[in-house]
């Protein structure tokens, strides 16, 4: 190689990133596991007739290979498709509703962007056999209950169904053909903006009153029961539009009863979300903070079990961009600010303490004290205290033969310097939190 780099669009993770990264994951994983939901894990590889056919425009974005056999495989587009497969393929051995996560890298073959990488990694909770509306709105909880864990300020989960959006294009006088036009238009809104959708509306033929009623319906605002209520009234004579707005309200009331602050969602007639296998519910969750897009999305997705198990299974779940949001909270300060795992950097005063140091190491890490222990006995402590600032471990400790024939050891703080000594007895209990 000219140049010795990692691929465009797939990144490499040195320590800080990759212990912000592990706080996300954990993060998540305990809310998921508080909510009763069970892990799962998929392959990256796929047949490509398993993604084919599934995503709509974005199937271009497949990274497709043979294998030594000419084998057509795909690599892993999302966590939604590999878990449609698994449901069809081991129904028999799974109790509905199932409340599953799973964590992953996926590949999309995408121009890279801030926030968006050929590479990504994906947390995804799904409940799957369930069409109650209380499913649904346990996702948008479950999702609200991690974003404030991980401390995120200002967030906000827009909410729509995907028949509302039809509704107004029927409500508006189009056809069912047009309708669609008119999904893959709103869902350019963030992009365009109302003009620049008002225009790709008339070029695709929608008349200048329909397209003006259009764009004043789905960017009606308020109240989740003010929206609701001016939607009724301009979608009254459609049934699907009709039963889509029920469909909204008792989430919400769900919402609701689950406690999740009312300032955490709204109801946003523009929001589309561009994967087709969406049938119901479709959310995205955005903040000021961010502006590129939104940190997260999700929906109900009642069909796309079914074209794999050959029956209908309802599902709704969430995707957790994993790299999105490393990058809001590190933009943000937020999460915790670490370089090393290590509490501790055990010296070595010399030879003859060397198994003197080495137990002292093991008896901190059985005690749950993460120990880095110095490597080379021939160097002073000076060039220890470096070393063990250098690796960012908060406390250096010392035993020399003085403090052994005391029964004590030296703990030295390398943030603000100062030192104590502690019985040998007491040293787990001097650095656990």
């Amino acid at each position: 190689m000219a140049k010795v780099q990692n691929i465009k669009g797939m990144r490499d993770h040195l320590p800080q990133a990759m212990l912000l990264r592990q706080h996300i994951l954990t993060v998540v994983q305990r809310v998921c596991e508080r909510h009763g939901f069970d892990p799962l894990q998929t392959p990256v590889i796929e047949y490509a007739e398993v993604l084919e056919g599934k995503l709509g425009d974005d199937e271009k974005l497949i990274y497709r290979f043979e294998d030594h056999g000419g084998r057509s495989l795909a690599l892993r587009y999302d966590q939604t498709v590999p878990l449609a497969r698994v449901v069809a393929q081991y129904a028999g051995q799974l109790a509905f509703p199932w409340r599953r996560y799973a964590y992953g890298p996926s590949y999309r073959g995408e121009r890279p962007a801030r926030g968006r990488y050929r590479e990504f990694y994906q947390f995804d909770a799904d409940i799957v056999g369930s069409s109650s509306p209380l499913a649904d709105a346990e996702i948008v909880a479950l999702l609200s209950e991690a974003l404030a864990e991980l401390g995120f300020p200002d967030f906000v989960t827009l909410l729509n169904h995907r028949q509302v959006i039809g509704g107004i294009a029927r409500a508006s006088g189009l056809d069912e053909a047009a309708a669609g036009g008119v999904y893959r238009a709103i869902d350019k809104f963030d992009k365009l903006g109302a003009s620049g959708v008002g225009e790709e509306l008339v070029r695709m033929g929608v008349n200048t009153t329909a397209t003006e009623q259009i764009l004043a319906l789905v960017q009606t605002e308020g109240s989740p029961a003010t929206v609701l209520a001016t939607l009724r009234e301009h979608l009254a004579g459609d049934e699907r539009a009709v039963a889509a707005l029920d469909n909204l309200h008792a989430i919400i009331a769900a919402l609701e009863a689950m406690g999740v602050p009312p300032e955490r969602y709204r109801i946003a007639p523009r929001l589309a979300r561009g994967l087709s296998y969406y049938t119901g519910l479709v959310f995205e969750t955005i903040t000021p903070h961010w502006p590129e897009g939104s940190l997260l999305g999700g929906g109900r997705y009642d069909e796309l079990i079914g074209q794999f198990a050959g029956r209908a299974i309802p599902t709704v779940g969430l995707a957790f961009g994993l790299d999105r949001l490393h990058d809001v909270m590190e933009e943000l300060g937020l999460g915790p600010r670490l370089n090393t795992t290590a509490t501790a950097f055990v010296t070595i005063f010399g030879h003859d303490l060397a198994g003197e140091a080495m137990a002292l190491a093991s008896e901190l890490r059985a005690g749950g004290v993460n120990t880095l222990l110095s490597l080379d006995p021939t160097q002073g402590l000076g060039k220890q205290f470096k070393e063990a600032d250098r690796k960012s471990a908060r406390y250096a400790l010392v035993l020399g033969p003085d403090e052994r024939d005391r029964g004590e050891v030296v703990i030295k703080d390398l943030r603000d310097g100062s030192q104590r000594s502690v019985a040998r007895a007491d040293v787990v209990a001097a650095l656990t939190p």
